[in-house]
Formats: C-alpha cells, sequence, structure tokens
C-alpha cells in the first residue's frame, strides 16, 4: 500500500499521557556527543530538541501496525514544521531519533533540513534521561516528545506530542511567551 510521508492520514489515533515523561522538567541536559546530519553535536547546546520515533522514506513501506500505533506517525511532517518554522524559533533546534546516520543524512538532505538531524541508535539520549519507547516489529523506538531547555536544563516538555505537525507551532508559542 502506498502511503505519503509528508501527509497524515486521517483518524490517527492519538497518544495518552502515559506519565513517562513527568520526571524530565528540571533536568540537564547531558553532556553527549552524537553523530548528526551536520557533524557531531553535543546535545547540551540545543534549546530544543524533538524527539521522534523514525522517519519514513517514499516507495519505503510501513512497518506493519504503525498508522495503529498511537503516536507513531508523523515524523516527516513534524520535522517539515519544524523546518518551516526554524527562522521565527530563534534558538538552536536538532531533531533526535534512534534511525542510523545514514537514515539521518538522507532525510536531511531530501527535506533541507536547516539544523542538525541527530542519529542515536543506541538511545544513549534516552538512557541518560529516562526518555520513553515503545516496541514494534522488533525495534525499540522513542516515543514522540519536544524538550525545550534553557542554559542546558530542561524548563518544558511537549507529551505526548499529536498531532505531530502542530508541535512546531505550540514551541513557538511557548517560546514567545516565557
Amino acid at each position: 500500500m502506498s502511503h505519503d510521508v509528508y501527509a497524515l492520514p486521517p483518524n490517527l489515533p492519538a497518544p495518552e499521557d502515559d506519565g513517562g515523561a513527568d520526571h524530565l522538567v528540571g533536568l540537564e541536559l547531558p553532556d553527549l556527543t552524537l553523530a548528526s546530519s551536520q557533524g557531531d553535536v553535543n546535545v547540551c547546546d540545543f534549546a530544543v530538541i524533538y524527539v521522534y520515533p523514525r522517519s519514513g522514506k517514499p516507495g519505503v513501506p510501513l512497518l506493519p501496525g504503525w498508522d495503529e500505533t498511537p503516536g507513531a506517525r508523523g515524523c516527516t511532517p513534524q520535522s517539515c514544521a519544524f523546518r518551516d518554522l526554524y527562522p521565527e524559533l530563534g534558538v538552536p533546534v536538532a531533531g533526535l531519533s534512534v534511525q542510523t546516520l545514514d537514515d539521518q543524512l538522507e532525510f536531511a538532505e531530501r527535506n533541507r533540513m536547516p539544523f542538525p538531524v541527530v542519529a542515536d541508535p543506541e538511545r544513549k539520549l534516552g538512557e541518560a534521561l529516562g526518555l520513553p519507547t515503545f516496541e514494534i516489529e522488533g525495534h525499540t523506538l522513542y516515543k514522540r516528545l519536544t524538550l525545550v531547555a534553557e542554559q542546558g536544563r530542561i524548563e518544558k516538555v511537549f507529551y505526548p506530542v499529536f498531532p505531530p505537525d502542530a508541535n512546531a507551532g505550540d514551541v513557538l508559542v511557548y517560546l514567545r511567551s516565557r
């Protein structure tokens, strides 16, 4: 079945707040260097890190059950919304998933991402912060969330994120209000 990675299908199930991110506000971002589409980056250098399960590729089938899994679908629309609002956000932004560097490089190039798209296949950020994950088809993926930090300390967490394509706008509203 063909799918459009740039559009959200109707009737996506919304994720519920399971408390998996309740502990994050007030934590410091770790001094953690990871590979990205723009070379090695340290996660503590970003004011906004949006964490997503995995981006899709045109012509590549989705994992079985992807659209039925609350919070799974929408990584590309979320990323493109951050790309489009990036100049207005006015802070260092990064996207991050468990995908490999090769996947992140392809995604960043195809979508002309102006900020780093970070590869965390060993889930090092998740281990350091206790980020929520889910299992699908033998893959352990991050649940979608967005961290907003001031001077390396997490001050706001968007979790769960739904719909994913509205997250960048929500972050912009938050940044302008503080």
